[in-house]
């Protein structure tokens, strides 16, 4: 059982894809970790050793920002576009694409989420 920033890891998959049940690990930075430990991306969970336990682990800790820290940081990031005003901003808060997606077309869960007039605001008369 390999428990890793509070999370145990399924021993039936292999390192690689188990490293991304972790909040902030996606495969590329599992990748990553595996190249830098030098395990081999296939093995399974069940198959490491307590040293390569300890390598993977030292490396996640010490490397990357993730899971509550993470989390924080991305909400501090938003928190600053609020007090700045800014257009990213004002689309995160309408539920909307921030990066120049389009919606005419797509962004139907964003308008069935808040809703025709939340998209377009209508003025009263």
């Amino acid at each position: 059982m390999f428990r890793l920033l509070g999370h145990v890891l399924p021993e039936k998959k292999a390192i690689g894809m188990a490293l991304t049940n972790v909040y902030g690990i996606g495969r590329s930075t599992a990748k990553d970790v595996c190249k830098k430990s030098g395990i081999d991306f296939d093995k399974k969970v069940k198959d490491l050793t307590e040293d390569e336990q300890k390598t993977i682990s030292d490396i996640v800790r010490n490397d990357y920002v993730l899971e509550n820290d993470l989390r924080r940081q991305v909400n501090w990031d938003i928190k600053k576009l609020k007090e700045l005003k800014t257009v990213r901003w004002m689309r995160h808060n309408l539920w909307m694409p921030v990066r120049g997606q389009q919606t005419r077309t797509n962004a139907k869960t964003a308008k069935k989420l808040m809703g025709r007039s939340r998209v377009r605001p209508t003025t009263k008369k």
